[in-house]
């Protein structure tokens, strides 16, 4: 899977066209097949709804789906994923080593995560919530590196949206698939299932080619500790130290609205009188591809548009689907109120998501991609993962209606740091 070596425009609806049909497109479908297929099974809420289904409270729940915390601190591993080659399988490259032996590690999880009992006790389950976490951290640093690096700038949000559609196609069938599959099967089978899976990003991962290194611009003779600080201070040099705060706190607060109730959700839906088919059907099925549906939305909005503009609306919708939940909160048991609240939280998802990874693109030095991408993307979640461990506390204090609500309103301070930055930052995409 190669690209072409000559420079070649993506600009207007040809460029358009020619971004999403290059051979570096497809290999980041995969890839992004990848890296969702493992999150709603050791992150999110497969995991959660399987929890409930045993019989576990809300407050463990919530505490449990701090276990993968992992994908919450890539970043601190990153400089050696940037810096060295994975040992043993050196001779991939730099890049394809990493997303190998990473793919690798959480196949294992997976398949260990099929045999824990959770209802005799949580340790086990917590254990190789880790491993698989750390494994799947590490497998999404890589695959963001490496798509930021196998294209320019202009072709990112192609990239983004092709990456989104593997990522949403995981996300179907590690949520819809695994949830139909336990129905009928067992979640033993739909572990087991979902761990066999990870085959076809493997593939990907050994058919593909090695990014080019970047031009070298810095110092690359750097002892090992320089590899961790050089990154860092890069980012602050390039933008300044103020505005490399407010971009930092932008970022941290972008996606807030939606986190905040991600932990909650398979609960929320068994607790409105919906069984796991149906969950299935509605949210693991019909939501993703609206998600998906969002994420080619939002990548031919921000080659459009630019993503300044497109940011403001992105935050906008997703703040605004979470009230979408208040339908199914008082019309409980009613297909039509789940079709509705989640064709908004989906849609505004996928658009949201498309525009924030084309941002945070723009934003990385590619001497150090792995390093400072995951950074941002650790940011982009941080907040909402530690605001989502208390969820489960903040729904019985309370009521479902009342967190919907508080939820949107966590878009305030987001709304408040884009006003700051609208004039300092400039659409680096392909508009």
């Amino acid at each position: 899977m190669t690209d072409a070596a000559a420079p070649v425009s993506y600009k207007g609806w040809a460029g358009i066209k020619r971004a999403f049909g290059t051979p570096s497109a497809l290999t980041m479908a995969f890839l992004g097949f990848g890296s969702g297929l493992p999150f709603l099974l050791i992150a999110s809420q497969t995991l959660s709804t399987r929890l409930r289904d045993v019989g576990l409270d809300l407050g463990s729940i919530g505490l449990i789906s701090l276990a993968s915390f992992f994908y919450l601190l890539k970043f601190v591993w990153a400089p050696l994923i940037d810096r060295y080659a994975f040992p043993l399988i050196g001779f991939l490259g730099r890049r394809r080593s990493w997303l190998l032996a990473s793919q690798v590690g959480v196949t294992g999880g997976l398949f260990a995560l099929a045999f824990v009992r959770p209802e005799l006790g949580v340790t086990p389950l917590v254990l190789w919530v880790l491993v698989a976490s750390f494994a799947g951290a590490t497998q999404d640093s890589v695959v963001d590196a490496y798509r930021i690096e196998i294209a320019p700038e202009s072709a990112q949000a192609a990239l983004a949206a092709t990456y989104t559609l593997g990522y949403r196609i995981g996300l179907i069938l590690a949520g819809a698939g695994a949830l139909y599959l336990a129905q009928f099967e067992g979640w033993i089978v739909a572990y087991l299932a979902m761990a066999s899976l990870m085959v076809l990003p493997i593939i990907a991962t050994l058919v593909c080619r090695e990014p080019a290194q970047p031009e070298v611009r810095i110092q690359r003779r750097i002892d090992f500790f320089g590899a961790f600080w050089q990154p860092i201070a890069s980012f602050f040099t390039t933008n300044g130290i103020v505005l490399a705060l407010v971009l930092l706190a932008f970022v941290g607060l972008y996606k807030f609205p939606d986190q905040v109730i991600g932990v909650m959700a398979g609960p929320f839906y068994l607790d409105s009188g919906f069984t796991k088919a149906d969950i299935a059907t509605v949210s693991k099925l019909f939501g993703v591809w609206m998600g998906i549906g969002g994420a080619f939305i939002g990548g031919i909005a921000v080659a459009a548009f630019g993503f300044r503009r497109m940011l403001l609306v992105a935050a906008l919708g997703v703040a605004l689907s979470n009230l979408a939940f208040l339908l199914m909160a008082h019309n409980p048991g009613q297909l039509w109120a789940f079709y509705a609240a989640l064709s908004a939280d989906n849609l505004f998802q996928g658009f949201a998501g498309t525009v924030l990874v084309a941002f945070m693109s723009s934003l990385t030095d590619r001497n150090f991609t792995a390093t400072q991408y995951a950074l941002l993307v650790s940011l982009a979640n941080l907040p909402g993962k530690f605001v989502g461990g208390a969820s489960g506390y903040i729904v019985e204090a309370t009521s479902y209606s009342t967190f919907f609500i508080f939820s949107a309103t966590t878009v305030i301070p987001t709304l408040l740091l884009l006003v700051w930055l609208w004039p300092r930052i400039r659409d680096r995409s392909s508009a």
